[in-house]
């Protein structure tokens, strides 16, 4: 696995004013710029991104594809629900290939389900260990009120996540593992996963 993309931290150029729905006030704003400059999120029209919207496993995996330079992937598609030629497919068979994704169980990956907070999590944390990033440090989750709704196998990518700064609670002490990833999230993830493992 390696990054091949030159990325830069910020976007000085604003490449977001072109959407009608990204206020330069808001808290994701310059996340959404490095995320459309470096072609690792695109809007979904020319006008929108939708920073509210929801996002599905498909659209994780094709996102973390991207920042591979899209390589070709030797893979068997393991996933009975992921057929051949979509626009995800490659991502998803590139993904369980590098063991970044393990799906549901059953060949199954669910990618038009929508991705959690600690899903996210875990496919960031497998991603990060794939590459070899240090990926041993561990936050205290019981700071937060919720921390016990997080599941066993997201638990220890949760907790290293919130301890590199990747994810943060959502307010009133809450960390909403099972809360739906809004675009806005993904890109401010993202974001600070490439500030500080790709000093570029």
């Amino acid at each position: 696995v390696k990054v091949t993309a030159e990325f830069r931290a910020k976007a000085h150029d604003c490449p977001s004013k072109n959407f009608i729905d990204i206020k330069q006030t808001a808290w994701y704003h310059e996340s959404v710029d490095f995320v459309v400059m470096n072609g690792i999120m695109n809007g979904t029209s020319k006008t929108m991104f939708e920073p509210e919207m929801t996002t599905t496993r498909a659209m994780i995996v094709t996102v973390l594809y991207r920042l591979e330079g899209q390589p070709a992937v030797m893979g068997i598609n393991p996933f009975t629900d992921v057929p051949e030629g979509k626009w995800y497919t490659d991502a998803v068979i590139w993904a369980a290939e590098n063991k970044i994704v393990n799906g549901y169980g059953n060949g199954l990956f669910g990618p038009e389900d929508n991705v959690t907070r600690e899903q996210f999590a875990a496919i960031m944390f497998r991603y990060a260990g794939a590459k070899g990033f240090d990926v041993s440090g561990r936050a205290d989750l019981s700071v937060f009120t919720d921390s016990g709704s997080v599941s066993n196998y997201a638990e220890k990518a949760m907790a290293w996540a919130v301890d590199t700064g990747l994810i943060n609670g959502v307010g009133d002490r809450k960390l909403d593992p099972g809360g739906e990833a809004t675009r806005a999230q993904i890109a401010a993830i993202i974001t600070r996963f490439m500030v500080r493992y790709v000093k570029r």
